[in-house]
């Protein structure tokens, strides 16, 4: 039936005056986008344990609010998805499509593409070519099998097939690699560039099978020019905008840079008004608005924080919002059950098979030719397989015009379902990543004083990890301080950026342009990729004659502590620094909260880490900001009870001292140590009580006499080592929290240097029964990381690895009376 569209009205005067909001275009379109990101995030939550990327459960939830599935309720179909709120629909969806592509574009680092090497560009051809081949013999079985297919001109239906069978989802495969840890591992490294070469290489053929395909029915009998001439104005677009627009771009973004909020505005403006014109321009030469707004986000610098910043802007909006819209358009055009009969299933399974086969085996012998192990090169075949989103665009685009009918639509839609589902159980099943494996083989340098009392011309190494910019000044005063003037023994620092992997794209956006993991800072410099965070780090390592190795983790927050373990293990570090989930409010002021998660981080790290673990509260160390080598001058207490956490904290102490900036004082608070009991105290495991409110101690039977030598050794040994320039006092206090806070709150210190305390002295374990506010921090760490009593130093909390204390619980504290 024809729909007069100058009869549809915005917007209803409302129930009160007798409209039925479901038959005004805005309403229902608040219906239709409502129920569409419910459907859609309910079954991305489902589908959440099976790690499966969002877009499986966008498209399974198309489908089932379309004719498959909910859709053969007519009056549902009819009430919430009628026929004259379809091209209101598909245009809302088609904006978003076209911001998600520029996206896409903007992704894609030609730059890092060319450098990627033979290798990366073997396998992508080969990757796209055998499945583009097989895809034309597949489109000669359908043209003489499905009925209709015949109607359509041979050359657009043979690309149009090729291109559905060959291309590869960078997006989607992005996210993939991600969420399997396999981003910045050899594999995902060429499974990333072969993927930037095939996305480059499929948009090409789209756009050389959307000129073929002419506008539809009356295309075949066009004449051939036409197709010429569309392909030749395309090629003069790609070419216009790489020379042309490119470098107004470039100045854009670096106009972009400016202080000045107004002129960003300005800028960022100006890009998304040339995303709307570059899209116009390729539909007017009769490509698809899609091409061009992918070409013009390619056209985009992606030096400096220009690129990024237009992704913090646009892409929740797109993503989170009218990209959802795109996919129930999609499952609205598609019905499963057109798929009818036992040849219709045989050529869905051939489409399938043909798909899988033709990539897998593809991909799978170039890269063996090229000496990659077989496990790999079959994981690189799997990795390459994934379809999603991309292949959606060109199925609609080839429904669109006519070149696919509802049967072949709906066996395309099930075969990208199916290949892009498949991808992570297989990559799980045939491939371990050596970073996620702990297969390493036992170090000995697991804590400082093994590091300290090994060969001189072992290196000291650590592990820092830090969120974000915010982090960079304290971190490096630490190492600064860690660092001591000599060269006795050498410092090699490991900076591990944690990303959190989002729903959002751009959380991988730092690793995908990242050179790889472990390179000097200088290389990524030299490429062009100018970091903040880079920037520092390598200015401290050549003024503080550090040598400096960045990585990064991109990781689901609830499994970021593997990464960090793995790292740390693979470049057997003597200790992990890991900032604490707040930071700032020096005395009285509140500290800001980083987020809920990273505080998980830290409990998990603590717990699994193979080596010492300290957690740094920041309040300002160093000022707030960088201090140059020969500026230092820093105040340090290191804080003593007894016990392995604080033997490890006052080596590192000793260390220190080595500084001629770095002021240290020793505080050794003093009181008896009986077995098992404390002035009239004893601590029994309690496991049912709460571990984020309570105190955990070392589960382990210590012989306390030994502890107590060990104590006295390390005590000896920091003196002798430290005579003439660190202070050592020794202090009895019946108050120890009061004792400990005056430290804290005397403004002598920029910072206290704590044990954790899981095997409590006598004195620590008094305070055992206190309601914890922050508990992996143990009763020393947590009174002085509190904001409620005024302390202004900053606190480093340190655990030291040892196998018998790994086991923590919970425990209760009995007063034994006297008799």
């Amino acid at each position: 039936m024809a729909i007069n569209i100058t009869s549809i009205k915005t917007s209803s005067n409302g129930v009160w005056q007798g409209d039925d909001p479901l038959h005004f275009a805005f309403p229902l379109l608040i219906i239709q986008t409502t129920l569409v990101l419910v459907f859609s995030r309910s079954l991305a939550f489902l589908l959440k344990p099976l790690r499966q990327p969002k877009v499986i459960a966008e498209i399974i939830g198309g489908i089932l609010l379309g004719p498959s599935a909910l859709g053969r309720n007519k009056k549902y179909l009819h009430t919430v998805f009628p026929a004259w709120s379809t091209p209101i629909l598909e245009t809302v969806a088609s904006i978003g499509l076209l911001f998600f592509l520029f996206l896409v574009g903007l992704e894609l680092d030609l730059a890092s593409i060319r450098r990627s090497g033979k290798k990366a560009l073997g396998i992508a051809a080969a990757g796209i070519t055998l499945p583009f081949l097989c895809g034309i013999c597949v489109a000669f079985v359908l043209r003489k099998t499905v009925s209709g297919a015949a109607d359509v001109g041979y050359g657009p239906f043979l690309v149009f097939t090729g291109v559905a069978l060959s291309i590869t989802a960078f997006p989607v495969l992005a996210r993939i690699l991600a969420e399997l840890k396999l981003l910045t591992t050899p594999v995902g490294e060429i499974a990333m560039a072969a993927a930037a070469f095939n996305d480059i290489a499929a948009w090409v053929l789209l756009a050389l099978a959307v000129a073929l395909s002419g506008s539809g029915s009356g295309g075949p009998h066009k004449s051939p020019l036409i197709s010429v001439w569309v392909l030749l104005s395309g090629v003069g677009f790609v070419a216009f905008m790489m020379v042309a627009v490119r470098p107004v771009m470039k100045w854009v973004a670096r106009r972009s840079s400016s202080e000045n909020g107004s002129v960003e505005e300005a800028c960022i403006a100006v890009t998304l008004w040339g995303v709307l014109v570059s899209g116009f321009m390729t539909d007017l030469i009769g490509i698809h608005s899609i091409f061009g707004a992918f070409v013009f986000g390619l056209a985009i610098p992606k030096e400096g924080e220009f690129a990024g910043r237009l992704i913090e802007r646009i892409e929740d909006f797109v993503s989170g919002l009218l990209l959802p819209l795109y996919f129930a358009s999609s499952g609205l055009k598609t019905d499963v059950a057109k798929i009818h009969g036992a040849e219709a299933w045989g050529l869905l399974a051939l489409v399938i098979g043909t798909a899988c086969i033709g990539k897998i085996t593809g991909t799978f012998f170039i890269a063996v030719m090229n000496r990659i192990p077989v496990r790999e090169a079959l994981t690189l075949g799997v990795l390459m397989n994934t379809k999603g989103l991309v292949e959606l665009i060109v199925l609609n685009i080839g429904k669109e015009k006519k070149v696919l009918n509802d049967e072949m639509f709906a066996i395309f839609v099930l075969m990208a379902l199916f290949t892009t589902f498949m991808t992570t159980p297989t990559v799980m099943a045939i491939y371990k990543s050596p970073r996620g494996g702990g297969g390493y083989s036992p170090y000995k340098h697991r804590s400082l004083h093994t590091s300290f009392t090994a060969d001189d011309h072992k290196q000291l190494r650590i592990l820092a990890c830090l969120h974000g910019h915010s982090n960079v000044p304290s971190i490096i005063n630490l190492i600064e301080t860690i660092r001591g003037g000599t060269n006795k023994y050498p410092l090699k620092l490991y900076i591990l950026r944690l990303v959190e992997l989002t729903e959002r794209s751009s959380s991988i956006i730092m690793a995908l342009r990242a050179r790889r993991n472990g390179l000097p800072f200088l290389n990524r410099l030299a490429s062009g990729a100018h970091d903040r965070v880079a920037a520092a780090f390598e200015a401290y390592g050549q003024l503080g004659r550090v040598r400096v190795l960045p990585m990064n983790a991109v990781s689901p927050i609830s499994t970021m502590h593997e990464d960090v373990c793995s790292v740390a293990e693979e470049k057997r570090v003597a200790m992990i620094i890991l900032p604490f989930h707040k930071h700032g409010g020096a005395g009285d002021v509140a500290m800001d909260q980083v987020g809920p998660g990273w505080r998980g981080v830290n409990q998990r790290v603590l717990k699994e880490a193979a080596c010492s673990v300290g957690i740094l509260v920041d309040r300002g160390f160093g000022g707030g900001h960088q201090v140059k080598p020969a500026d230092v001058a820093h105040g340090v207490c290191v804080v003593f009870f007894g016990g392995p956490d604080d033997r490890e904290a006052l080596e590192l102490a000793g260390r220190m001292t080595e500084h001629p900036g770095v002021k240290v004082d020793a505080v050794r608070f003093v009181g008896g140590m009986e077995d098992g009991v404390s002035n009239g105290v004893t601590l029994r495991p309690s496991p049912e009580k709460c571990a984020e409110k309570s105190y955990s101690f070392s589960t382990a039977s210590i012989d306390r006499g030994r502890e107590k030598e060990l104590d006295e050794a390390v005590v000896a040994e920091f003196r002798r080592r430290t005579e003439g320039i660190a202070r050592y006092v020794e202090k009895s206090a019946n108050n120890i929290i009061e004792s400990v806070l005056e430290i804290g709150r005397s403004h002598q210190y920029e910072l206290v240097v704590v044990g954790k305390g899981r095997f409590p002295s006598t004195m620590v374990a008094e305070l055992a029964d206190r309601v914890a506010e922050h508990a992996e921090l143990g009763p020393i760490g947590d009174v002085l990381a509190s904001s409620s009593h005024g302390v202004v130093s900053s606190v480093l909390v340190i655990q030291q690895h040892d196998v018998i204390h790994a086991e923590e619980t919970p425990v209760t504290k009995f007063v034994d009376l006297p008799a």
